[in-house]
């Protein structure tokens, strides 16, 4: 199975390891992801936006393009040709202001072209668009945050998972929807932190496509 995952963290993946002042939990759960997967024989192949220096902005000439089912942007086209080869696309970023980072959105609006990605049929019955990536089969979301998870379900009513699941893939019709959540990082011992680590490696050791519906589950539910 290839496993696509889109990083979005300043720190890029070079900041996995427990380094003060230049580490990220973010990435050393996209790491652990990366090992279990990769463990289970599965082709991992990382989207790592800072990085890559990927711009959130859709530009004057982005939009003229993606109204005709057409991208401008090599960097574009290229990271839509990895999404349509993948079975299981993985979003991995920290919550911020209760959301996902500006690049992930940027990734959404600028990647996830209409005529590419999606077809969209006027006269359809119900919801109108259509899923053109038919060897995509499932998405996973691993965000890290230091709100508690009950207040972000609760309180927040989980813009991240609206977005995300029911605003977008959902909509375009992925029925396997995964959310991982990692909660109240900035309160855990650094043994709480490596055990979420393991359980993660552990869950993408034994990753595979599922027909069930969305899962909302978070982190040692």
């Amino acid at each position: 199975m290839r496993v696509l995952i889109v990083l979005d963290h300043p720190y890029t993946l070079a900041s996995a390891g427990n380094v003060p002042r230049s580490r990220s939990f973010t990435a050393a759960v996209t790491a652990a992801a990366i090992r279990g997967a990769t463990t289970a024989g599965h082709e991992v192949d990382l989207i790592d936006l800072a990085a890559d220096g990927f711009s959130p902005v859709m530009t004057r000439q982005d939009l003229a393009a993606w109204r005709q089912g057409a991208v401008v942007d090599p960097q574009v086209r290229d990271y839509q040709q990895r999404l349509l080869a993948a079975d299981h696309l993985v979003f991995a970023f920290p919550v911020w202001w209760e959301a996902m980072p500006a690049a992930t959105k940027g990734f959404l609006d600028r990647v996830l072209t209409k005529g590419v990605v999606f077809a969209e049929v006027p006269e359809a019955k119900g919801n109108p668009f259509r899923n053109l990536m038919p060897q995509l089969k499932a998405v996973t979301v691993l965000s890290v945050m230091t709100t508690p998870d009950k207040a972000y379900r609760w309180w927040y009513r989980d813009p991240l998972t609206k977005i995300l699941f029911k605003g977008t893939f959902g909509k375009i019709g992925i029925k396997n929807l995964r959310w991982i959540n990692f909660d109240r990082v900035a309160s855990r011992t650094p043994d709480q932190r490596q055990q979420m680590l393991r359980d993660t490696e552990k869950r993408f050791s034994i990753l595979a496509p599922s027909p069930s519906s969305a899962s909302l589950e978070p982190h040692g539910r």
